[in-house]
């Protein structure tokens, strides 16, 4: 199997290629590559998929849950960073380089990737989502029981939603 064989989907902004599809028989995991653009973050959210990200190249701040706290914290090249279920967490690039993961979760997060995805040549800019894009991941994510924060809640961590 080689990168691109499954397509490229843009998920708001950072864009993912299945390694190991959600539907693999027998796998009980979904593997992809992950790339997450200069300037590109992921809101705060959470699901109860636990979710495994091995940095290649970039770096990235996360921001992650311990107990009652959220804090930010730097995964750089050759780091590895796990976020257990229902754990609030956010990404933010920082660099003028992408950041490219290897991320291992669930094949429900998996399938989830995949409907709200959209399809996009590699290394094309995505285009901004639509209010009808923002609708779909919204109710999308109800429908997986994910949590999605609000604008307010990403701006008070220093994450501006457009």
């Amino acid at each position: 199997m080689h990168r691109g064989a499954h397509g490229v989907l843009d998920v708001f902004g950072p864009t993912v290629e299945f390694l190991i599809l959600p539907e693999e028989p027998d796998a009980g995991y979904c593997v992809m590559i992950g790339t997450v653009p200069p300037g590109v973050s992921v809101p705060l959210h959470s699901h109860p998929d636990a979710e495994s990200f091995y940095i290649l190249s970039g770096s990235v701040r996360t921001i992650d849950q311990r107990g009652d706290t959220l804090e930010w914290r730097t995964v750089n090249a050759g780091e590895f960073a796990h976020i257990p279920g229902n754990a609030k967490h956010a990404w933010q690039n920082a660099s003028n380089e992408p950041s490219v993961q290897l991320i291992r979760t669930t094949p429900k997060l998996g399938r989830f990737s995949r409907e709200i995805g959209r399809p996009v040549s590699a290394g094309s800019p995505a285009k901004p989502p639509t209010p009808e894009d923002l609708q779909h991941l919204l109710r999308t994510a109800g429908k997986y029981g994910y949590l999605m924060a609000s604008p307010e809640e990403n701006a008070a961590l220093g994450i501006v939603i457009e």
